[in-house]
């Protein structure tokens, strides 16, 4: 593994008109590495994969990707990733096949070793039987397997994941995800993932939290959660308010009204609960306990909760009339 970071970002800047899509972010991804951008529609996360991929250029800063810069040496950064893109973009008119060799043919692909690539890929995510029917008949874990296979034709360095999982149910985002951590470890390559789902985020080795456009903290999902605090207690009871101020004054500890009840933290949750039993005057109708979350990280870092994708304002960004997708 080299000593140098496999992608660098300085200062990164792109504006769009008056708003600030990307603002000032710096950061440096090691080789081998899965990290990740987890945020919110509208965070900046696509712009900034975007500007990686050079499909848009930053409006100050620098970024660079295998040691090219993705703003002089565009051509030498396309031939060193792979991207599987949030939208669809796949040719749904043609086979599994086809589109392999299309994409196999614009990144000239030698021929001789085309075909044995072609194959190797889709028996690594499972397509070799469906090799030949049109792609218009395949589900979108199959759709998205497929483009899988496809960004990892031309043996990249990086693979880029654009909130690889979006729509998708839950068995096959995990399925999916079986598949991207298992193609991690067969292609030795570098990971780079967008995406909004904290269960998703947890499979990186370092995670950055993007909020307008800006990283509110960037660590391993376990130093994050560490950030947090101790351990967070549910308590639902006769009188939650009654309850707030004898929590407030017995323990010394700030509660908040949520989901019908009271949640606090505590360090070593466990042995709390028991005393509180023993002491607490107020009834106490339900208890929970839980560890932190990635959830809670991004409450503690940006002040809210990450925002329902349906009520953001959404950008597209546009290459030569293309739609490249959301920022």
């Amino acid at each position: 593994m080299s000593s140098q970071p496999i992608i660098s970002v300085e200062h990164l800047v792109r504006k769009f008109g008056k708003l600030v899509a990307v603002n000032d972010v710096s950061f440096d991804v090691q080789e081998g590495e899965i990290f990740g951008f987890l945020g919110p529609n509208g965070a900046g996360k696509t712009t900034a994969i975007s500007i990686l991929c050079t499909l848009l250029r930053p409006t100050s800063g620098k970024a660079s990707v295998n040691g090219f810069d993705a703003v002089r040496e565009q051509s030498k950064v396309r031939e060193s990733i792979g991207l599987v893109f949030q939208d669809p973009s796949l040719d749904i008119q043609l086979t599994a096949m086809e589109n392999l060799k299309f994409h196999a043919w614009i990144y000239n692909v030698p021929a001789s070793v085309r075909e044995e690539r072609m194959e190797q890929m889709l028996k690594v995510v499972e397509l070799w039987d469906r090799r030949n029917d049109i792609v218009k008949t395949f589900s979108g874990g199959m759709k998205r397997r497929l483009e899988l296979a496809r960004g990892l034709l031309h043996h990249p360095k990086v693979l880029f994941l654009d909130e690889p999982t979006l729509g998708l149910d839950p068995q096959t985002r995990n399925r999916l995800w079986e598949f991207i951590l298992d193609l991690r470890e067969r292609e030795g390559i570098t990971l780079f993932l967008t995406t909004h789902y904290m269960d998703e985020a947890e499979n990186t080795d370092r995670i950055a939290i993007i909020d307008h456009g800006k990283i509110v903290a960037l660590d391993t999902p376990e130093n994050l959660k560490s950030m947090v605090g101790g351990d967070i207690i549910s308590l639902k009871t006769s009188d939650d308010r009654k309850a707030a101020d004898e929590i407030r004054l017995r323990y010394g500890l700030e509660t908040k009204f949520e989901n019908g009840g009271l949640s606090f933290q505590v360090q070593n949750g466990e042995s709390f609960i028991p005393d509180l039993f023993k002491e607490f005057s107020t009834n106490i109708v339900s208890i929970g306990l839980r560890r932190p979350t990635l959830d809670d990280v991004f409450l503690k870092q940006t002040g809210h909760e990450l925002r329902d994708e349906t009520g953001e304002a959404k950008y597209l960004i546009k290459d030569h009339g293309r739609q490249i997708g959301r920022h």
